[in-house]
This record gives structure tokens, sequence and C-alpha cells, in this order.
């Protein structure tokens, strides 16, 4: 499918009320400086709901909406300097209008990765996102009428909980909300920035030479693979677990059966990123803004050529997490915090690309509310990402909150074989039409 996106107008918006003064200097924290400078997309897919409005009023009000939000998330509009600090004079945040050949049906009856990153306003890993503006926006209106609007935003300001905040509260805002979110931007306070890292290279993040393709898992299939996961250890398996596990098995049993045949056989590892706001105790408000992220990691410790199964793999992550909760007050409190922050970042580089391990690793924006932006035509039919390839696997929920959306890259050999893996297949759809 050729779905053809003409650039009609290229504008930048800024807060609607100067930011002040003494906010000129907004200072990174600690998670932010050491988050990769890359742009975390996002894609928020709508019907006409009211053919009333003609894709000028469409815009227009999501730029007003914008701009009157960004006068509460003014770093957003800002420019970032060495690695330290955003100086906060309203350089703006770009707004794209695009016109795109064809209907939104045409994307919806198939999802193709590649055709989805052209619904964004760039490259998730151009330099822009250290160098540039770190909001940019592009409003997709098709001929049938269908909108789609593609956020990207710097990964060194906003992780995904921060994105879904600024989206719904803007959304809120183009709506007439009386309740405005008021945003928190205390993490620099929590976890002041070290003035080295302003000298160190920056965290690169490359796009992996990987097929990309999509699952999904229904709601009633998440309840059998639940209890086809479950074991004494583990006896109530959550959805994430279970479905994680289903992939990763799906994935580490292609890698092996695609692996040299004279090789000794590998063990596997899943590296899973997790959002600390929920983890810590008190746990922090969702609308605070900034990074926040750790991560969690484990691996098989039986025999390497063992079959993997689903019950054990479960089993892994819930250790896993329970050991890494109890670790967590120990990474981000207390004197030491910046060397154990800084050295769990080194660690999951080096067990990345640890030799004698399929390693993966995974990213899950469940539970985050990307299905509540409501700009005043009504919620989104879908909710997506384009252009994430430096993650194996990342996971949403669909539409209704209950199933599971999983985008999965892997090499073409591998994808190959875990496209027709039986057991996956049992459980999940590969690349289903989005319903309208």
């Amino acid at each position: 499918m050729e779905v053809k996106v003409e650039i009609i107008k290229r504008e930048t918006i800024r807060p609607s009320s100067p930011t002040s003064p003494e906010l000129k200097t907004f200072q990174l924290s600690l998670f932010d400086q050491i988050s990769p400078a890359v742009y975390v997309p996002l894609l928020l897919f709508y019907t006409n709901h009211d053919e009333k409005l003609s894709p000028d009023e469409l815009s227009r009000r999501l730029k007003l909406s914008m701009s009157k939000t960004l006068t509460r998330f003014y770093p957003f509009t800002g420019r970032l300097i060495d690695n330290m600090f955003i100086e906060c004079t309203d350089q703006g945040a770009v707004f794209v209008e695009a016109k795109v050949r064809g209907c939104l049906s045409d994307i919806l009856k198939e999802p193709d990765m590649a055709l989805l990153g052209n619904l964004i306003p760039i490259d998730i890993f151009s330099k822009e996102a250290r160098d540039g503006p770190l909001l940019r926006v592009q409003a997709n209106f098709f001929d049938c009428g269908g909108l789609v609007v593609g956020i990207c935003i710097s990964h060194k300001q906003a992780d995904a909980a921060t994105l879904c905040t600024f989206v719904n509260a803007w959304a809120g805002e183009a709506r007439g909300m009386d309740s405005i979110v008021s945003p928190d931007f205390c993490f620099s306070s929590m976890f002041p920035p070290v003035d080295f890292l302003s000298a160190l290279p920056e965290v690169v993040m490359t796009k992996k030479a990987n097929i990309t393709k999509r699952l999904v898992v229904e709601p009633s299939r998440i309840a059998e693979l639940k209890v086809r996961a479950a074991s004494d250890n583990v006896p109530r398996p959550t959805a994430v677990e279970a479905v994680t596990a289903l992939v990763w098995k799906a994935a580490a049993t292609a890698s092996r059966k695609n692996a040299d045949p004279g090789s000794a056989p590998k063990k596997t590892g899943m590296s899973q990123i997790v959002n600390l706001r929920k983890r810590v105790d008190p746990p922090i408000p969702d609308d605070t803004m900034g990074n926040l992220m750790g991560y969690f990691r484990v691996e098989t410790e039986d025999d390497a050529g063992a079959e993997l199964k689903l019950p054990e793999l479960v089993c892994l992550l819930r250790k896993g997490l329970r050991k890494y909760q109890g670790e967590i007050m120990e990474i981000i409190g207390g004197e030491v915090r910046v060397e154990k922050i800084l050295q769990a970042g080194v660690d999951f580089v080096e067990h990345m690309a640890e030799e004698g391990v399929d390693n993966f690793n995974c990213s899950s924006w469940c539970k985050f509310p990307l299905y509540e932006a409501d700009f005043g035509w009504g919620k989104p039919i879908w909710a997506s990402l384009a252009g994430f390839q430096f993650m194996d696997m990342l996971m949403t929920n669909t539409a209704d909150g209950e199933g599971i959306e999983v985008w999965v890259a892997l090499s073409e050999a591998d994808m190959d074989l875990f496209q027709h893996d039986d057991e996956l297949l049992q459980f999940a759809s590969l690349n289903p039409s989005i319903k309208v």
C-alpha cells in the first residue's frame, strides 16, 4: 500500500502567555540526562465524528489549545543546552499540517510500521531530539475526513507517562474542560543533574535492521493464556506477564532454531522497562513530568538447550520484578543514588551485548491512558506508535483497555519462524484490522 503524505503547512507554536523570566532556565534531572536523545512517538487515529468541522477548523482548534497548554508545559517549547538544562525562552514547538491521499481505512486494514512512520513529524532517531525543538506535532488529514495526530517529544524531557499526561491535558484544553492538569516539574530537585554528564558522549540509540510485526491478544485469549502460564509459584499471572512470556518464548525459540548448528545453545534473557512512579513508597503522581524509568533483567538458569515453558518464564518475570521492587529505593534514594543510577544504565548496555545469552528487551505502555485523548470530536479509535525500532517488544492496550497489542522487531530470519509459531498463534492474531 502506498500512502502519499503532502506537507502543506509548517508553523511554530509558542505558549499563549510568555514564560516568566525566573523560569528561563529549567534543569534536567539525572534521569533526563541519561535518557537517550531520541523522540518518543505517539499516533492517535480519529474518524470524522463531526463532518461540520473542516480540516482548517480542526487544525485551528488543535493549535490554539496546544498554545494554551504549553503555557503550563513551558519546558517543552525550550531548547536543550549541554545535557544540563533547557533554555525556556519560548522558542516554540513545531506544528505540521499534512494532506494524505486515501482513506483512514486503507491504513487500519493492515497496519504497517513503515507506513505509520510517514504520519509522525520527524524520524525518531533525528539529532533534533537533542539539538532542536523538543516537541513536534503533525496533523494528518485524510481524503475521507479521518485525522491522525502524530506527536513526537524528546526523550531528554519526557517518558511515556509524561507524553500521555501532556496529550490528555492538551485534549482537555481543546474541549474546554474546567479541571486543568497542573504538571509538576520536581524531578530536577529530587534527582539533580551532575556536571560531568554534560561532557560525556550522548547515549546514541541506533535503529535495528529488523522486521517489525504487530500482534493482538484479545481479552478472551488473555484469560486462556493466563491459565496456560499459571503455576504454583505464580497462580495468577498478570496479563502483561503472560503476554510478555508468550512473545519472549516464541522469539527465543525462533532464534535458537536459526543458530549455527555447531554453536552451543544460548540462554535467553529479558530486560523489562519499568515506570518507577508507582513502584516507590509513597507513589509519585503521574502528572510529575520528566523521565523516571528503570529496568529489571532476568535470564534462564537451567540447561540452555531445554525447551522453554510459559510458566517458568512468568516465574522469572515475577521474581525479577519483586527483587527489583526491593532494590528501587536503594537505586533512587540515599547519598549514593547517582552511582547506582549510572551503574544501572551501564549494566543495561552490557547485558544487551552479553555473549552467550539471547537477550531481548520489552517496554509496556499498558494501563497508560492512550485512548482518553478526546479533543472534542471523540476518543481515538486507535492509539499506536511508529519507528520504535530500538526496542524488541513494545506493548499497549487495545481500545477496550483489556486486550494487548504488541509490536515485535526481530531479524528477518527469526521473524519468519516467529510469525508461524504454533503456540503464539493459539493466542495472538497477526496484524488484524482495526475496528472502526
